[in-house]
């Protein structure tokens, strides 16, 4: 069942916005966006780090017509609430996204993450396996040993927050896999809008969750199935790190040459093609 309760706020009106809606949570209110056919399979799309649900727009017409789409920004990202004194470990945010399946009436779901979205959803899997049924890892480095080091010119300083456009565009210019990329304007505008605080608390959760244990260990003990898609001219995780997925019993690793860490942006067709069949098995 995938319809949202009678007498939910989200869905009897609650606070609209032109994209979707905020959904009102202990900690803070998430931005919702649903797309698609209400009674069909549940498909959750979780963004990266300073990023937002807008990520996954050039994807969603790929995804509707046979998935209920769901996409929510995360706390401290895009239109959702940016608290300073609340916990932006993954393991919370991880909880937070499943109490916004549930206040929708959702019951099974695959879920998709993009970058450290993918930590989300594996956490998501440790807390609620009841909840997903596979996952979906998109340019998700598998551990820190993976990460390439930015440059030290995309470094943006506190003390000038907000950024300027220049230094927006030299911290998000490793998102994509060639220079000159032209950064969809509103990525830019998400990043302006978070906090220093979100900013750095979000990045700083990711690195701890990978840390304490590296995503492979975590997935193989779960029993779920995954699905992993590389672009592989990635500048932020090394690409070839996507073979150390194939420890996960059943994993499929996809490589897609010409793409860079954002395939669902550089490429949706590419990209969606894979997340469709893989879908399509395991709904």
């Amino acid at each position: 069942m995938t319809t949202a309760p009678e007498g939910d706020p989200y869905v009897n009106g609650g606070a609209e916005t032109p994209e979707g809606s905020l959904l009102p949570l202990d900690d803070g209110a998430l931005h919702v966006s649903q797309d698609g056919p209400r009674d069909a399979p549940a498909l959750l799309l979780v963004h990266g780090s300073a990023s937002s649900s807008r990520s996954w727009n050039p994807m969603v017409p790929l995804l509707t017509g046979a998935h209920r789409v769901i996409r929510i920004d995360l706390l401290g990202h895009g239109r959702s609430a940016k608290p300073a004194d609340r916990s932006y470990a993954i393991p919370d945010q991880a909880r937070r996204a499943g109490a916004a399946l549930d206040r929708l009436g959702v019951e099974r779901a695959v879920v998709v993450g993009h970058s450290s979205g993918g930590t989300v959803v594996t956490a998501l899997a440790e807390e609620r396996p009841d909840l997903v049924t596979a996952l979906a890892l998109v340019n998700t480095g598998p551990g820190l040993s993976a990460f390439i080091a930015p440059p030290e010119s995309a470094a943006i300083d506190p003390s000038q927050w907000p950024p300027t456009d220049e230094q927006l565009r030299l911290f998000a210019s490793t998102a994509f896999s060639r220079a000159g990329y032209r950064i969809p304007e509103e990525l830019l505008d998400d990043v302006r809008a978070m906090t220093h605080h979100t900013l750095t608390a979000t990045m700083l959760a990711t690195r701890s969750y990978l840390e304490q244990r590296a995503l492979p260990s975590r997935l193989s003990v779960l029993g779920k199935p995954l699905l992993v898609v590389f672009g592989e001219d990635d500048r932020r995780w090394r690409s070839s790190s996507a073979a150390e997925y194939r420890a996960v019993p059943g994993a499929q690793v996809e490589l897609l040459p010409g793409l860079g860490h954002s395939p669902l942006l550089e490429d949706p067709p590419r990209t969606a093609a894979p997340l469709l069949a893989f879908a399509a098995m395991h709904e």
